[in-house]
């Protein structure tokens, strides 16, 4: 597979990969499974939440905020 990147774009990964002392391309796939890993994620997370809503398995706003403020105190 070949991928087209703007010049711009090509630059800041070579220049990134320039820093981390590794191949442009290593970079490249690594952020391309990344992106892969994070969107299949969000997805099925996405799909778990729908799921939920049509058994009616709602969490109300004031919950909503505890579970907030609980998982991220202060």
């Amino acid at each position: 597979m070949e991928v087209p990147l703007t010049p711009d774009l090509q630059a800041k990964l070579n220049r990134l990969a320039s820093q981390q002392g590794r191949a442009s391309e290593s970079l490249a796939m690594e952020a391309i499974e990344r992106m892969v890993n994070f969107d299949s994620y969000f997805l099925s997370e996405v799909e778990e939440g729908i799921a939920a809503a049509e058994r009616d398995e709602l969490v109300e706003r004031d919950e909503v905020g505890k579970l907030i403020n609980q998982r991220y105190p202060g």
